[in-house]
């Protein structure tokens, strides 16, 4: 087995394969070291916004929290302390990329291109983590900027802010946390706002030495903090799911505005337009304060250009400065729309997901056998701990890993019928919710509209569904069970204008379910003879069947050239 990502998801799924007594899997890890985002984020101020008692694996409790909201430095040191307390580093191979993956249907196995060298595996458990690619927006005339550039989740720790004028760019979960850190030697900070977030206050402070002492020494007490944290914000959900009940949420956030904000003009610019939760709840009691230091200016005009030592707005005003911090969040919408995915017949996975990311339970996409993500489409939330899902996620897999082995299959793949039904009552749930009918656009929402992200329900509703795998919902096969009359792997013609090429390929296809049409697609095996083609408009032909208009759309890791087409293929599905 295979296991992409060092972050808290790979790593609770290693984990707990090896407590099931499974040996055979390694975790690549394209980095030098595990943590995941809490590695990769080290800007000052850095840490959680879910409290630490709920930011830990239920089954390796962190007893030496200090804090209510740990910091970043806290967290890693506990996943590197977890690591090697269940003794999973040696499963780990760092400085691993994975750059490609596709599917082998003569053995059931996945080949996985690394940055490191090939891999081969039965299952592929994919868990990169929503927040590991930095969106830097395109501003006109950015690439000339003289000055140092960087995002908060690459913080250059060698350029020295003290007494710089700097530009932040954004105002989202991670500026709210750095701004009230470098306004304090930086000599003027303009904080350039697109659209204002709810706050409300967060309730830090250390835990006392009892309480600590009680962690360590008194069985369940730990325990009964975590149940009353996770609780408080389960409760939540009920207004979540219906907006007209985030009232006191708003008022909350609201009077912490009025209470820090004295200005009437500034405290104008601050208030959101949209039901709060509809964007990510911030949690910052400094944020505000941090605005109103005589060294800070909110800019709410829009960026227009950027000069080689200005940034220019929409208002004729030019800002000068010396650095720009990039607080524009991550790429999310789609995580694996650069990937070299391959899957069942060549389908691609941006084939697959052209109308939108979805998945069953977010955990198997159909098309994909033997491959699971962590964290998948619809499966997070915006009141709860992204590691209570993961372990639910985690457990998930492990039971369809064992209905594999009950069954001798070699091959699980969830039906298609099973995962458009589940996708059409997440967005029947989800049209009413705050995400979706809250009036602004955010993160959660893809560049249709449509709510790739969150889970249309409570945490424990998720929990529970995830309980056990049900084998009604997958097709489990090996070979001998298995008919591939939808599929075709053997010698073609390649035909172009100035000549016809004898070819290996792998076709398959299938019904668009939206209007009906067969698109069929698959891989040309490698040939150096495709390289000097001066097309990518051909027909193929297998054996005395007709020529089939085709399309050649990219090399993949291996050499191999993909196809495609739409309508009748040059083999004939069932």
């Amino acid at each position: 087995m295979v296991i992409v990502g060092a972050g808290f998801g790979g790593l609770c799924m290693a984990i707990r394969l090896k407590q099931a007594g499974v040996e055979d899997f390694v975790v690549l890890e394209k980095a030098d070291d595990v943590g995941g985002t809490w590695r990769e984020n080290t800007y000052p101020g850095c840490g959680c916004d879910v409290m630490s008692l709920m930011y830990s694996y239920s089954f390796a409790p962190n007893r030496k929290w200090t804090r209510m909201y740990a910091r970043q430095q806290e967290i890693l040191d506990y996943i590197r302390r977890t690591v090697d307390d269940y003794d999973v580093r040696s499963h780990i191979r760092f400085g691993s990329e994975a750059t490609g993956y596709e599917f082998d249907e003569a053995t059931d196995e996945w080949e996985i291109q690394t940055s490191q060298g090939p891999y081969r595996a039965r299952i592929v458990v994919a868990g990169p983590g929503p927040l590991h690619v930095p969106h830097v927006p395109e501003f006109p005339g950015l690439p000339i900027f003289d000055g140092t550039i960087f995002h908060s989740a690459e913080w250059d720790h060698s350029y020295d802010l003290t007494g710089k004028r700097v530009a932040v760019i954004g105002t989202g979960a991670s500026a709210v946390q750095f701004v009230p850190r470098i306004a304090k030697t930086a000599a003027h900070v303009e904080v350039f706002q697109r659209t204002p977030h709810w706050l409300i206050p967060k309730l830090d402070r250390r835990l006392s030495a009892p309480e600590r002492w009680l962690f360590r020494n008194v069985p369940g007490v730990q325990k009964a903090y975590r149940y009353a944290i996770y609780w408080s914000h389960e409760s939540s959900i009920v207004a979540f799911m219906n907006p007209r009940w985030m009232k006191g949420l708003e008022l909350l956030a609201r009077n912490q505005l009025e209470r820090q904000v004295k200005d009437p003009e500034l405290r104008r610019r601050l208030t959101p337009d949209y039901t709060i939760g509809c964007k990510r709840i911030l949690i910052s009691s400094d944020f505000y304060p941090a605005l109103q230091r005589p060294n800070v200016d909110l800019i709410t005009s829009p960026i227009e250009a950027v000069t080689t030592d200005k940034i220019r707005t929409t208002d004729g005003q030019d800002h000068a400065v010396d650095a720009m911090v990039m607080a524009t969040g991550f790429e999310i919408g789609d995580r694996f729309a650069d990937e070299h995915l391959v899957g069942r017949g060549g389908l691609r996975i941006q084939d697959a997901w052209q109308n939108g990311m979805e998945a069953h339970l977010g955990v198997a996409v159909h098309g994909f056998p033997n491959f699971f993500l962590l964290m998948g489409p619809n499966s997070g939330g915006g009141n709860q701990s992204i590691v209570f899902v993961i372990e639910a996620q985690v457990r998930y897999i492990l039971g369809c890993l064992r209905m594999m082995e009950r069954s001798g299959a070699t091959r699980i793949e969830v039906r298609r019928s099973v995962q458009r039904a589940f996708n059409q009552w997440v967005h029947r749930r989800l049209a009413g919710s705050v995400w979706n009918a809250g009036g602004c656009d955010s993160w959660y929402l893809d560049d249709q509209g449509v709510n790739r992200a969150a889970w249309p329900g409570s945490s424990a509703s998720y929990w529970r569904r995830m309980r056990t795998p049900d084998h009604h919902e997958y097709d489990l096969t090996n070979a001998s069970s298995r008919t591939d009359e939808d599929t075709y792997r053997g010698p073609a013609t390649l035909i172009t204008p100035d000549e016809e090429l004898p070819i290996e390929v792998h076709l398959s296809g299938h019904l668009q379910p939206i209007d009906g049409s067969f698109r069929w697609y698959g891989r040309i095996t490698a040939d150096d003879k495709l390289a000097a083609l001066s097309t990518n408009q051909i027909h193929l032909r297998i054996a005395d069947g007709p020529a089939t208009p085709a399309r050649l759309t990219e090399q993949d890791p291996w050499g191999n050239t993909r196809v495609t087409g739409t309508g009748p293929p040059p083999y004939a599905p069932a």
